[in-house]
């Protein structure tokens, strides 16, 4: 099979303005961070991002907000960069909120196939605005649409040459889910080792779905 690894100026060129794009991570831990320094050296900007959150201010994709490289985020949490909501209360940032356990589904269902999940999350709240709502034995649901991209970031601890990923710890959190939804699928790997090398029953997220490969220690 096909050597996956790329240098970071090969992938890059992928990623242009406009496009939508999920980020792996929970509160940074688990987002490539070479992936989003990459970004910010090209200059691509006005960026769809799709995140469970938008990290600190200079750390994950807080950097990209800081920098104003975003146009809209949709994510389950803004709390702990300030600049996210000073640019959301400023029409500065579009910044769509869901319930984390409805951010999770949503990207599954996209990478599944699936075209939509019903959900009581969010019934007789501000999330049900604009959304279809069905009632099924006398309770009502939110239908709620899966969510896909142009090409997902997902950070890795160890990768093997053919894109099969191993995440430690909670580093795994959003990144196997993201790499199932996206038309492309870009990892940044702490470490890079042999096909063969990764223990098949360490494998959290097959090559199949990889793309690229960057990172390492060298």
């Amino acid at each position: 099979m096909a050597n996956k690894i790329k240098s970071v100026s090969e992938v890059i060129e992928f990623i242009k303005d406009d496009m939508t794009v999920m980020i792996g991570g929970f509160m940074a831990v688990g987002t490539p961070e070479i992936l989003i320094d990459a970004i910010l050296e090209k200059g691509v900007k006005n960026l769809t991002i799709i995140a469970n959150d938008t990290g600190l201010p200079d750390k994950g994709i807080g950097k990209l907000i800081v920098n104003k490289r975003v146009k809209k985020v949709i994510a389950s949490h803004i709390g702990l960069n300030p600049e996210t909501g000073r640019q959301m209360n400023n029409k500065e940032l579009i910044v769509a909120l869901v319930p984390q356990g409805t951010l999770a589904e949503q990207i599954r269902c996209g990478g599944a196939g699936i075209g939509g999940f019903l959900t009581e999350t969010g019934v007789g709240t501000i999330c049900e605005e604009g959304k279809q709502k069905l009632k099924v034995k006398d309770k009502e649901y939110l239908l709620e649409l899966p969510l896909r991209a142009d090409i997902a970031l997902i950070g890795g601890s160890i990768a093997d040459t053919q894109g099969n990923i191993f995440y430690k710890g909670s580093t795994r959190n959003f990144n196997p889910l993201m790499a199932t939804a996206a038309d492309l699928v870009i990892a940044g790997a702490e470490r890079i080792v042999e096909a063969g090398e990764l223990d098949p029953n360490h494998v959290m997220t097959p090559g199949i779905f990889v793309d690229y490969i960057v990172g390492g220690k060298n």
